[in-house]
């Protein structure tokens, strides 16, 4: 049997607060993550040709077959997510 192997960058990501977030306002806090998700969150990971592997409450597990793909869209999410709190 032949053992096929491949590197990967793995990326996993949470919101941080959630559980307060949401004992304020679950309402609030679940429209505002499933608004970041479709709106942000994954097309940012297709364009970087990034996998999600597994979703949970508030965070994914996205798999990336570059590393430079993984961080470029860390910095995106990052500076897109900074500019809307200004």
């Amino acid at each position: 049997m032949v053992e096929t192997r491949k590197l990967a960058a793995i990326l996993a990501a949470d919101v941080v607060g959630y559980s307060k977030l949401a004992g304020a306002d679950e309402d609030r806090t679940l429209a505002r993550l499933r608004a970041l998700r479709s709106d942000l969150i994954e097309p940012t990971i297709a364009v970087h040709s990034g996998r999600v592997v597994k979703r949970t409450g508030d965070g994914l597990i996205v798999e990336f077959r570059s590393v430079v793909d993984a961080v470029r869209l860390r910095a995106s999410a990052l500076a897109h997510l900074g500019a809307s709190k200004r």
